[in-house]
């Protein structure tokens, strides 16, 4: 297909009606695009600002199929879907990115990391685990303590299991061996860092700026532009992920997650195929956001400038422990008062302890303004709701 020289029409389905879904579609209707997103939960956060809505679940392969009809180009906003479907829509001709035949060795963290280890991409030594008797013997080629991942499934830390001594690789496997198991040499990083890069469907690539991510619980919490790691770990990073989505040949935006080595050395953890939460601030960061540059590659258009604007500070808003029901957010007047802040409240109908609810970016002049704004307006927002055990 040539490239997209006049606007609109076009029309963009997307599986997945999440705050990535929310934030597509906004950046697709800015072009004029025509969108419909699948998704079970009525009035999910991208269907507030979608044309169309289909309700359904997202392995349901006849809705899924509807969607051909009514769409130039399919997209999705995780990766945690049933590929039969998607690859049958592939062999009709329909266009959807990245692939499914991508997408189906990306959801196996096995196949995954298999894939990049044949092409040179640093990763940690890893095998494939079918019993107790096997996480021992990775033990004994990777020491303890070792990770364990669920093959397929895992987000937010859920589906890892560290095994720290002999004494718990049954449990290990007991927690995740239904699932198809891998265990992971257990690598010692000072920092975790992610690159956001885009692929054109013509084979242009752009790189974004480095992010350097804090976890709490195995959850994102906050992410700093640019990392605080040298310029040759930067450089490396950024290397590193072009080879990624050069090797899936992906279109669109993905995100490679990256553990950084007291030595400096950089280390692939896992792939996403699609925008990601450490991409966040590149909506009011950069000059072309992550949610623009995925409708860009994968609708034909020329790829966008991914320089940072200014340095910036990403916080996840999580649901309060203590609190399910209609989400509030708590302090935002306090917060928006304060300069450079930009907040994101995503339209979940409910809360629940831990749930990402929504997100806010401060940029500023120096990264260490932007950390201290952001340190002051983390202390105003809260989402809160009716206490649990309230009627």
């Amino acid at each position: 297909m040539d490239r997209i020289s006049l606007l609109p029409p076009y029309r963009i389905a997307i599986v997945g009606g999440g705050q990535l879904g929310k934030m597509m579609t906004v950046a697709a209707k800015q072009f004029g695009f025509y969108v419909t997103v699948l998704d079970p939960t009525e009035r999910s956060p991208a269907a507030q600002v979608a044309d169309q809505q289909v309700i359904a679940d997202f392995n349901d392969g006849k809705a899924i199929r509807s969607l051909a009809t009514a769409a130039d180009v399919i997209i999705y906003e995780f990766e945690h879907i049933d590929t039969a479907a998607l690859l049958a829509l592939e062999e009709q001709g329909c266009l959807l990115f990245p692939s499914a035949k991508i997408l189906a060795v990306i959801q196996d963290k096995l196949r995954q990391k298999t894939a990049m280890a044949k092409a040179g991409i640093p990763v940690p030594l890893f095998q494939e685990i079918s019993s107790v008797d096997q996480i021992k013997e990775a033990a004994t080629r990777f020491g303890y303590p070792l990770m364990l991942k669920a093959r397929s499934g895992g987000y937010d830390g859920k589906g890892n299991f560290l095994v720290e001594n002999p004494g718990a690789c049954a449990a290990g496997f007991d927690c995740l061996g239904a699932s198809g198991v891998m265990a992971e040499q257990f690598i010692p990083f000072v920092c975790e860092v992610s690159v956001i890069v885009a692929r054109g469907r013509y084979g242009e690539i752009r790189t974004y700026p480095l992010s350097e991510n804090e976890h709490q619980d195995n959850i994102l919490r906050r992410s700093i532009i640019p990392a605080r790691v040298p310029a040759d770990v930067v450089k490396r990073a950024q290397e590193v992920a072009e080879a990624v989505i050069s090797l899936f040949a992906g279109v669109g935006v993905f995100c490679v997650e990256m553990f950084v080595t007291k030595n400096g050395e950089v280390m692939v953890n896992e792939v996403a195929p699609r925008p990601h939460n450490s991409g966040h601030y590149s909506i009011e960061a950069c000059v072309t956001s992550q949610f623009e540059q995925h409708i860009r590659a994968t609708c034909g258009l020329p790829l966008g400038d991914t320089a940072l604007r200014r340095p910036a500070v990403m916080v996840n808003l999580l649901g309060e422990k203590g609190y399910h029901g209609p989400a509030v957010l708590e302090g935002c007047a306090a917060a928006l008062s304060l300069p450079g802040v930009h907040l994101h409240f995503y339209g979940k109908h409910k809360t629940v302890p831990k749930r990402k609810m929504g997100h806010f970016t401060v940029t500023a002049t120096t990264l260490g303004d932007a950390l201290a704004i952001a340190a002051r307006a983390e202390q105003f927002l809260r989402v809160i709701s009716q206490k649990e055990g309230e009627n």
